[in-house]
């Protein structure tokens, strides 16, 4: 018996669209990091692009649980003097790019730093409404918050 290793011609990548209105983001994001990579196909193989496209919409009315909106801080640094700028989850969320704080999410859970890891990122597609300009390509709807009642706050 041989191990099966899929070659970039045989693999069918489908379209899900996923809301994320009152979803947990922590729980939302492995699942969505998981589709990208691939890891729900029987035919997986970790140095080929097996995954799907994802579309996330409703990004700015995702979830978090406990005090995290409030406390949670992400740092940077401008490169001048006394330049450290600090951000909470919170604002972001309130802020102009609400969809970046899901994409930042699903980015930490994929492989680092190399062309494959860019291939399965570029397949995710998040928005802050509801409206998303991929209906051409006929995405299915993937119902995540039905899946488990904790994944729905």
């Amino acid at each position: 018996m041989t191990t099966y290793s899929a070659k970039p011609s045989e693999v069918e990548q489908k379209w899900y669209v996923i809301d994320a209105q009152e979803v947990i983001l922590g729980r939302l994001s492995s699942t969505v990091a998981m589709i990208l990579r691939g890891k729900h196909k029987p035919t997986f193989t970790p140095h080929i692009d097996t995954g799907d496209h994802v579309i996330i919409i409703n990004a700015e009315k995702v979830k978090l649980t406990g005090k995290k909106r409030a406390n949670r801080k992400f740092f940077w640094h401008t490169g001048h003097p006394g330049g450290v700028k600090e951000r909470t989850m919170g604002q972001i969320l309130d802020g102009r790019y609400p969809e970046r704080v899901l994409e930042k999410a699903v980015e930490r859970m994929l492989p680092k730093d190399s062309p494959l890891a860019r291939a399965q990122f570029r397949k995710l597609h998040v928005y802050a409404g509801t409206e998303h300009p991929h209906q051409a390509q006929k995405p299915e709807v993937f119902d995540f918050a039905a899946r488990n009642p904790k994944n729905k706050r």
